[in-house]
């Protein structure tokens, strides 16, 4: 279980990466007029990676508190998911508004997210979390 967790993480992680690089490319960065504020987005990164990293220590180590560490690091990263979430739905609801007029140059980056990269990041995003507390929980072996 903790190798599919580690699947399940990476598969999150690639899709975070393309929201990510969409929302910078975009300029949702530089502040404009996404809704999603830049400390919520690089913190939920920010903490996302460090977890990774501290399950990986895991899997090297062995050593339970790791598992608990990496579990504790993906609570305030779902949270923060939850957040960025709850503030794209409206902007993503607006678009077929928008596709009906031609777009602006001051439409939200993350507009431009597809919503089947924003749906499998989060169905990743919650199997790797029921995965790590499994494993932290010593249900289902190694």
């Amino acid at each position: 279980m903790d190798i599919a967790a580690l699947i399940a993480w990476l598969i999150t992680a690639l899709g975070g990466f393309f929201m990510l690089g969409t929302w910078l490319s975009r300029g949702g960065a530089s502040g404009g007029t996404s809704r999603l504020p830049v400390p919520v987005v690089f913190g939920h990164f920010a903490l996302a990676a460090a977890g990774l990293l501290v399950w990986i220590g895991y899997l090297i180590t062995g050593k339970d508190a790791l598992a608990w560490t990496a579990f504790g690091l993906l609570v305030p990263v779902a949270l923060l998911g939850f957040t960025m979430l709850a503030r794209w739905i409206p902007v993503h609801r607006a678009r077929a508004a928008a596709d009906a007029t031609a777009a602006t140059q001051t439409e939200p980056a993350e507009r431009h997210f597809p919503v089947p990269v924003v749906a499998g990041h989060g169905l990743f995003a919650v199997l790797t979390v029921v995965l790590v507390l499994l494993t932290a929980l010593g249900i289902g072996g190694s």
